[in-house]
């Protein structure tokens, strides 16, 4: 009776760590079943968060480590801030032709505008700009110091500031490479830290220029603004550029006075025109914002300076691209 009495409990106990065993058996597939799960959706979500960093259809587009945003037509620059991609410049605009060629820019939808010292218009933009009724927060103003102000820059900085009285520089550049260019950026540094000023850039610098400049200064430029147009196109200098986190913006980009006809008469870019329904002008600007290079043409038309904001509601195949790209002569239309 006692040698049953234990059979029964050796068979009891064997039922019970069978049943346990099973049980861990479930709990350990259950624990795997679960823990797939678990990376499956973080793999899903680290997919989601990297198709999101990727630029969406055409709203982007992407040179090196710059992007152009076609919707908000502004691209963010290293300093922290937005500026638009399309504007006008001032070269040869003063007094009242400037005033009204700036108001009617900003009547049209531009908020970038570019001036320099040595344009002698920086009141008429400050009044165009204070008059326009559009918020300050909303425009872009670049201006540019001068060589000859390299020597005293803090006073040529003050003199920007009250001329164009309008609060603040959204940009300052300086012209071109001249003696003492590291010291009048130093002292541009200094006055963006003061609020003066709150993005810097430079104008006419190249590969070789830029590599000597650059390890003198503080803070990276944002901009570097040259001639660039079809018959210019300065194609290993914008990559570089851009590869540095820098914007490439580009002056005399319809050729320059004296050759703007000439150009805006090619038969390669007036065929592209005509197949889009739009101007030799638009499309040369155009073409510039594909390849990454903010445009400021100059003009006193109110037509052209409307014209002239009409981009972006077509764009150029990559084949119409390389038929534009193929223009290049290498032919500068200005000493800088």
């Amino acid at each position: 009776m006692k040698r049953l009495y234990n059979l029964i409990l050796v068979c009891l106990l064997i039922i019970t760590l069978s049943a346990c065993g099973k049980q861990t058996r479930t709990d350990y597939l259950a624990d795997k079943v679960s823990e797939q799960h678990i990376q499956t959706e973080s793999a899903e979500v680290t997919e989601q968060a990297e198709q999101e960093q990727q630029p969406q259809g055409g709203d982007n587009t992407m040179m090196g480590a710059i992007s152009f945003n076609f919707e908000t037509k502004s691209v963010l620059l290293n300093s922290g801030y937005e500026m638009p991609i399309y504007g006008i410049g001032t070269y040869s605009l003063t007094g009242d032709t400037c005033v009204e060629s700036v108001t009617a820019a900003l009547s049209s939808g531009v908020r970038l505008i570019d001036t320099a010292y040595m344009y002698h218009n920086e009141e008429s933009v400050g009044e165009a700009v204070r008059n326009s009724g559009v918020p300050r927060e909303e425009i872009f103003v670049i201006t540019k110091l001068y060589p000859s102000q390299f020597t005293d820059p803090e006073t040529a900085i003050e003199e920007a500031l009250e001329k164009l009285d309008i609060e603040y520089i959204d940009m300052m550049l300086l012209h071109h490479p001249g003696s003492g260019d590291v010291e009048a950026y130093l002292a541009m540094e200094k006055a963006v830290e003061d609020g003066k000023i709150r993005s810097l850039g430079l104008s006419n610098w190249y590969v070789e220029e830029l590599e000597e400049f650059l390890p003198q200064i503080n803070i990276t430029p944002a901009l570097v603004q040259n001639e660039i147009h079809p018959y210019y196109q300065e194609n290993d200098v914008i990559p570089y550029i851009q590869s540095l986190g820098i914007v490439v913006q580009g002056w005399y980009p319809l050729g320059g006075r004296g050759y703007t006809a000439q150009l805006l008469g090619n038969e390669v870019i007036s065929e592209i025109a005509q197949a889009h329904g739009k101007s030799s002008a638009q499309v040369i600007l155009r073409w510039n914002l594909q390849k990454g290079v903010v445009v400021i043409p100059g003009s006193s038309n109110p037509d052209h300076i409307q014209e002239n904001t009409e981009l972006f509601d077509f764009e150029l195949t990559e084949e119409e691209m390389e038929r534009i790209n193929a223009l290049d002569r290498n032919e500068k239309h200005d000493w800088y």
